[in-house]
């Protein structure tokens, strides 16, 4: 049995060793570990206090999947409600959908009875009109927005890209005392993004995947290069033609690095094979994450393979 997860699932990973411990799935634990990073409003890549779209609204996106059957839920765009990876499983379990995206995500969370919780914290909205106001006329005493004036917000997205901001994501892998597999990533998403846009977070097979049969992958980073290359899927499919975890990540990464993107930055993955066996692969040295097994009282630092 054993858990990985991105770095900043540091605060949930005890929970999922300890759902595992208590002989929970692994579907269990990677909800378990997520949900109190989703809660955590230090953290502005995931969940409540995330970086908002352009709007300054927190838009969510999450997913989840069981290697056991391949089944698969996902929200993106979701607003008002703080567990889009548990919402994602509802998805998985109650409807006979895999996705879905926006005000049906919203209706759909409200009929299963989540609720409904401000996202935007005094911190993120503070982040927000720092990077989006700029001065106003000796006419407007004070600060306006952005967008107040904005013709063409599409041009806005551009010029608002902040590389020192992390476009991050948390991931959770786990394999269970059955041998199953299972992986859950959830996200708020690039910050000042356009409203409605989906990174690789809720896509299965770019930002996520688990198949008992050869291994879990799940990705952090730029999203719409995980899903131009399919990232998540391709890492498992690595693993199928035995590769090990590590190379698997890399090899997947290096199809990434190949892509043509002049908004492209940190990218890392992380995989666990049928057996117990992580890796993971970044584009920047000294990259890690960390990984935690029952018995353990802290989760283990790991390095990642540099890829360059």
């Amino acid at each position: 049995m054993l858990v990985v997860a991105s770095s900043n699932g540091r605060v949930g990973i005890g929970e999922a060793v300890r759902v595992l411990a208590a002989g929970g799935s692994a579907l269990d634990a990677v909800e378990a570990g997520i949900q109190p990073v989703e809660l955590d409003p230090a953290d502005h890549s995931v969940g409540v206090g995330g970086l908002p779209n352009m709007l300054g609204q927190v838009e969510l996106d999450a997913s989840i999947m069981d290697g056991r059957t391949r089944a698969a839920g996902a929200v993106g765009a979701l607003q008002g409600y703080a567990h889009p990876i548990s919402v994602a499983r509802k998805v998985m379990e109650a409807l006979p959908h895999v996705f879905l995206v926006g005000d049906g995500a919203a209706r759909f969370a409200a009929d299963m009875g989540f609720p409904q919780q401000e996202l935007l914290t005094a911190a993120a909205r503070d982040a927000w009109e720092r990077r989006l106001r700029q001065p106003a006329s000796d006419a407007e005493p004070g600060l306006q927005r952005y967008y107040d004036a904005m013709r063409r917000l599409h041009e806005r997205v551009k010029t608002a890209v902040d590389p020192t901001v992390p476009n991050e994501t948390v991931n959770f892998l786990a394999l269970d005392a059955g041998g199953h597999l299972a992986t859950g990533v959830s996200t708020s998403g690039w910050a000042w993004k356009y409203p409605g846009r989906l990174g690789d977070s809720p896509v299965i097979g770019a930002g996520n995947y688990a198949d008992d049969r050869y291994g879990a992958a799940a990705c952090t980073g730029r999203g719409e290069l995980a899903i131009r290359a399919c990232t998540a899927f391709a890492t498992v499919m690595h693993m199928r033609a035995g590769l090990a975890p590590d190379d698997a990540c890399a090899a997947a990464l290096q199809d990434v690095l190949a892509l043509d993107d002049q908004y492209a930055g940190p990218f890392n993955i992380v995989a666990l094979d049928p057996t117990g066996r992580p890796g993971a692969a970044s584009n920047r040295p000294d990259s890690t994450y960390i990984a935690m097994a029952p018995g353990q009282s802290e989760p283990v630092t790991c390095p990642r393979l540099y890829v360059h």
